[in-house]
């Protein structure tokens, strides 16, 4: 019986939205319309739109592309305007006659400096690659590891990008050159042409300002 009268009630109501008697007002609160409704959801979506987009992110960002013998650490800072602002940027050149410890030491240490001099917000560094030599792999692995310990030992945010992201984002071709790269965050960044390194670790620092939104 009861379900009869909701079944009931739901015709009603289809048939009210027919004749276009929801859009009379019963009082001066106005009823609900098929209309006012509809605009409501819309203006809800837009929003929630809006908050799933957020804006680009400010702030100094330190980027690194790490390796054992030639990590590149780079600072820069996304603006409130959208413009990025070079600070600076370095390559840790560990010598062959260095051991893999004091390389890792070196990158560690290294990267604690540029962190206390520049004071960034955040850290991007560029992921790791498939190598099918597991002699390549663990050098990588441990270089990444050193920088990464150095930033998390600061509390500061890790965030990793591969490699075709990074090409993507600063060039828009995944499969760029190196040099192409390099003159890419040059006019990106305003800044002279910097070594691979250095522009490699730019180009990442460049690809998290133009990913992450606030």
């Amino acid at each position: 019986m009861l379900f009869g009268m909701g079944k009931s009630g739901r015709s009603l109501w289809t048939q009210a939205i027919k004749e276009g008697k929801t859009t009379k007002k019963s009082d001066s609160h106005s009823a609900w319309t098929v209309k006012s409704l509809t605009a409501g959801v819309e203006k809800k979506h837009i929003a929630l739109e809006r908050n799933l987009r957020g804006k680009q992110m400010t702030g100094i960002v330190l980027g690194i592309d790490p390796s054992l013998r030639g990590t590149g650490l780079s600072v820069v800072e996304a603006m409130e305007d959208g413009s990025i602002r070079y600070i600076e940027s370095l390559t840790i050149k560990n010598h062959p006659s260095l051991s893999m410890p004091e390389c890792l030491a070196r990158i560690m240490t290294e990267t604690l400096a540029i962190i206390k001099r520049n004071k960034p917000i955040c850290v991007a560094i560029e992921q790791s690659v498939y190598v099918q030599n597991f002699r390549t792999a663990l050098i990588l692995g441990s270089s990444r590891g050193a920088a990464i310990a150095a930033s998390a030992s600061m509390k500061l945010e890790v965030f990793e990008y591969p490699p075709l992201r990074i090409k993507q984002a600063v060039i828009g071709y995944g499969r760029a050159s190196k040099e192409q790269v390099a003159k890419s965050v040059s006019m990106l960044a305003k800044c002279p042409i910097l070594p691979l390194d250095e522009a490699d670790a730019t180009a990442t620092a460049i690809t998290h300002i133009f990913t992450y939104k606030m």
